[in-house]
């Protein structure tokens, strides 16, 4: 999956023949997974029409200050507009836009957008290859990047007039992998190793029972996905849920026992940068498991039951310079209890949460809770989404990694 999936895109369509392409990128945009809203100069109608690009967007298209079919002069809030894209992009972005949005000239509803914006702006010139030279345009290219502003460089190829040379807009494949690796550059686990369990898992009794608990698996889900849009590489061990993959590029590996589990995180342990083990672990399994169902022959049924190997303790003898982390679900002496985890199992911290907090647990959609440290430091937590919560735990994993 695209680093653009989700995010909202503005893009700016100024009066130039490349504008043709402007409905291929944001065809492309679109099937990366981004939100898409177009703004148009008005002169950008005569090479394109807005309703292609409201078509391809699935969005209405602005182009003016007012509704222009609107009696009562409904206005286009430009302002909100800029505060509402994740960036930016201006393609294609002529010599004459250039040069008014380095100058802060705000004459169209484009440029006025354009100087609301908050997020990043990337901007692709256009133009014909004498235009593209002139002293002025490279100084409106100096000036625009000096603001903050990511230029993305003009191709060489046949241009408008016939002539061959730079100044032709790259192409909206160019445009999308251009924004991709500008903001996996930025990110910061980019280069990062991440492995992470999630999920019970199920001992089996006979080959129709097993023995379980009522993790769905959401957390490390959550926690797998915001390591991925902080750029990292995630591998994602899985016990049984009905969740499907969560996408982003992260690899799933599907198991179901504990043993299953144990020799995958150990497969892949040492190639880690960090480790976070979220998976509700079954501490014991069947003995012996029967190869047939068992009948109810009797009133009673007794199991005798072995210990599981301890995952996230192996994982603490073995490391090196990762980073671990663990959970601990609690019912009584809460932090006692997760202090001891803490220590015995060399991790770097412990994510606490109890039964007893309202809205926390298995089979939510929030989670409260509070992270332990091994240098003693605890910070707690508001109870949250899930969601919110792998984000806050993230955040204190990427703070170690610059600690």
């Amino acid at each position: 999956m695209s680093i653009i999936s989700g995010k909202k895109i503005l893009i700016g369509v100024t009066a130039g023949i490349a504008a043709y392409k402007t409905a291929f990128l944001v065809r492309l945009l679109v099937k990366a997974g981004a939100e898409v809203k177009v703004v148009m100069t008005p002169a950008a109608k005569d090479f394109i029409t807005p309703l292609t690009l409201s078509t391809l967007s699935k969005n209405e298209v602005f182009s003016s200050f007012t509704k222009e079919e609107d009696e009562n002069q409904q206005w286009n809030n430009h302002v909100e507009l800029g505060l509402w894209a994740d960036l930016m992009l201006i393609a294609p972005a002529t010599a004459n836009s250039l040069s008014k949005m380095a100058s802060g000239n705000s004459d169209n509803f484009l440029l006025a957008t354009y100087l609301s914006a908050k997020c990043p702006v990337y901007f692709a010139p256009a133009m014909d290859l004498d235009m593209y030279q002139h002293p002025s345009t490279k100084d409106s290219f100096q000036k625009l990047i000096s603001y903050g502003n990511i230029m993305i460089p003009a191709g060489t190829g046949e241009l408008a007039s016939g002539l061959s040379g730079e100044g032709r807009m790259a192409e909206p494949e160019e445009i999308l992998k251009f924004i991709e690796n500008h903001i996996s550059e930025s990110l910061p686990l980019r280069n990062k190793k991440i492995l992470i369990t999630a999920g019970p898992t199920y001992e089996a009794i006979d080959p129709v029972r097993f023995i379980g608990n009522h993790s769905s698996g959401k957390m490390g889900y959550e926690l797998a996905k915001a390591a991925a849009i902080m750029g990292a590489e995630v591998v994602l061990i899985s016990g049984p849920t009905h969740l499907t993959d969560p996408g982003f590029g992260i690899e799933v590996i599907r198991v179901k026992s504990a043993q299953e589990m144990y020799d995958a995180a150990h497969e892949h342990f040492e190639k880690m940068d960090a480790a976070i083990a979220s998976a509700a672990v079954s501490d014991y399994r069947p003995k012996n498991v029967a190869t047939q169902k068992i009948k109810k022959n009797s009133e009673n049924l007794i199991l005798e039951l072995q210990k599981n190997p301890d995952i996230l303790a192996s994982l603490g003898e073995r490391k090196k310079e990762q980073i671990l982390i663990g959970f601990a679900l609690e019912t009584e002496n809460e932090e006692e209890n997760a202090l001891g985890k803490l220590k015995r199992k060399k991790l770097d911290f412990i994510v606490l949460n109890s039964l007893k907090d309202e809205g926390a647990g298995f089979q939510k959609e929030t989670n409260k809770i509070s992270i332990l440290f091994k240098g003693g430091e605890k910070k707690d937590f508001a109870l949250k989404p899930k969601k919110q919560v792998a984000n806050d735990i993230i955040k204190e994993l990427i703070g170690l990694f610059h600690a």
